[in-house]
């Protein structure tokens, strides 16, 4: 998907903000529509039938459920809510993306519970938090945090829905609206899901122009355009269908500058399937701080073993001291050198938590189970690979029958790093594996890189000879930064 200035423009903005921590998503219906998730018309059309309504004439869709409480009481809205949801069971690759990429909070109006479900999947500790008793106490280790504001299908009769309910809400969930106005005062917030006469939308954009008064931090939309194609009733005449989508633009253009007031920007879509696209990137981008070193050496050469063991050292310090996570699999010869590095530059500098800038993960020696130790290996390479948005090739080499051999655990970690978008970095100076990858990447830049000339030039510094150690950390840095921003 080639992707608009627009577009373009917040990718990198909110890949800062998920960089930085201060990234939240604001989930409405839309995240699970692909699910099978009833929109506000299914979900009340049963209530609207029995109120002898036509619920595609209404547009006050909140009214519709107060009706019916009113005529017929809670029961089968209750109802309603539990048996639309409980079907709900995986969520969707947009759930699982937002999963991935190291959001910690979340908001939603929605009852289902796929998004703490996708989170728990990826193995996160998540807390809810549903009603004003649960503000009392927290989950001192979590992942992540899910506000369900508008209830959860497990409690139907709590669920916000009914304009009694909508109109109390700031007295029984006062502590809701006091949270939120918190993190609407210090995250970047993405708004995912809602459409443009979803009724929540309204109502959200009121309580954020109530608790936030002229504070207008930035935050994000998703705003699908009005397509001439989506006015083709066929009850119409060509002119009364042009004539409304014509109407509709206007509308949204006006809609759009008003959330303008909200600190709101519209990132605009042709089709919701772009979404998917543009999370997808963002998880790339989010995911290029994470650097894998793949490296095994019983023999340095063409280095001297101490020339080596000082440049490894140094990569893996710089790397850290940028603040990039190095993921190793403590390679022979080399995974002890990273750690040293990074944790040189952690002492040094009295760095906050050595798990931010290194995840070590040490292949298993022995095998048990039904798998060889070969195919655990693979598992575990894809593992830690998908981890990683950037990969760094040093040496390869290893002593078979007493030979020294190529690595055979890089070439296939090389693959990997394809399969999985990795975008590889061979220092082909090193010799041995990394000097054949090297030469791969090289016979077609354009194949493996995006098209950048000075990101070009600073792969070809790598893999000459006599290239000193400076240059060799000072060219991979470089590689590094433009792919963060390329």
């Amino acid at each position: 998907m080639e992707f608009t200035q627009q577009q373009r423009s917040f990718i990198n903005a909110f890949v800062t903000e998920i960089n930085n921590g201060d990234a939240a998503i604001f989930a409405g219906a839309g995240l699970s529509a692909s699910l099978g998730f009833v929109n506000w018309r299914g979900l009340l059309k049963d209530l609207a039938d029995e109120l002898k309504l036509n619920i595609e004439k209404e547009h006050d869709l909140i009214s519709i459920a107060q009706y019916h409480f009113n005529k017929f009481k809670r029961g089968k809205i209750n109802n309603k809510i539990k048996n639309e949801f409980t079907t709900l069971k995986e969520g969707s690759e947009n759930h699982k993306i937002l999963s991935r990429i190291g959001i910690d909070t979340y908001w939603t109006t929605n009852y289902d519970q796929l998004i703490e479900r996708t989170l728990e999947t990826v193995g996160k500790t998540v807390e809810r938090k549903l009603r004003n008793e649960d503000f009392a106490s927290n989950i001192k280790k979590k992942d992540a945090i899910v506000y369900k504001m508008h209830g959860d299908k497990d409690s139907p009769d709590e669920a916000v829905l009914t304009k009694d309910d909508y109109e109390t809400y700031n007295d029984k969930k006062e502590l809701f609206s006091t949270a939120l106005r918190g993190d609407l005062l210090s995250k970047t917030f993405l708004f995912i899901g809602f459409s443009f006469d979803d009724p929540n939308l309204d109502y959200i954009l009121g309580r954020i122009k109530i608790l936030l008064k002229d504070n207008t931090p930035t935050h994000f939309f998703f705003f699908k355009e009005i397509a001439e194609s989506d006015f083709n009733d066929t009850t119409k005449s060509a002119d009364e269908n042009k004539e409304d989508y014509l109407y509709a633009k206007v509308k949204q253009e006006l809609k759009i500058d008003d959330l303008i007031r909200y600190g709101i920007n519209a990132v605009m879509i042709k089709d919701y399937s772009e979404i998917t696209f543009i999370l997808s990137e963002i998880e790339k981008r989010v995911k290029r701080r994470n650097i894998f070193i793949s490296g095994a050496a019983a023999d340095y050469f063409p280095y001297k073993e101490a020339d080596a063991k000082d440049l490894i050292h140094s990569l893996s310090y710089k790397l850290a001291e940028k603040e990039y996570k190095i993921v190793s699999g403590y390679g022979l010869g080399i995974g002890s050198i990273v750690i040293n590095g990074a944790l040189d530059y952690k002492l040094n500098s009295n760095y906050r938590n050595l798990d931010d800038l290194l995840i070590l993960r040490p292949f298993p020696q022995i095998q048990s189970g039904t798998k060889s130790i070969s195919e655990i290996w693979t598992d575990y390479r894809n593992d830690m690979i998908t981890k990683a948005g950037i990969a760094i090739f040093v040496f390869g080499n290893k002593l078979v029958e007493g030979k020294i051999v190529n690595s055979n655990g890089m070439e296939e970690e090389f693959d990997t790093c394809l399969k999985h978008f990795v975008i590889p970095i061979p220092i082909g100076a090193t010799g041995s594996v990394s000097k054949t990858l090297w030469d791969k990447v090289m016979s077609n830049l354009n194949t493996y890189y995006p098209d950048n000339a000075d990101l070009h030039n600073a792969i070809k510094e790598l893999g000459k000879d006599n290239i000193s150690k400076e240059e060799i950390i000072t060219n991979t840095i470089k590689a590094i930064s433009i792919l963060q921003k390329a």
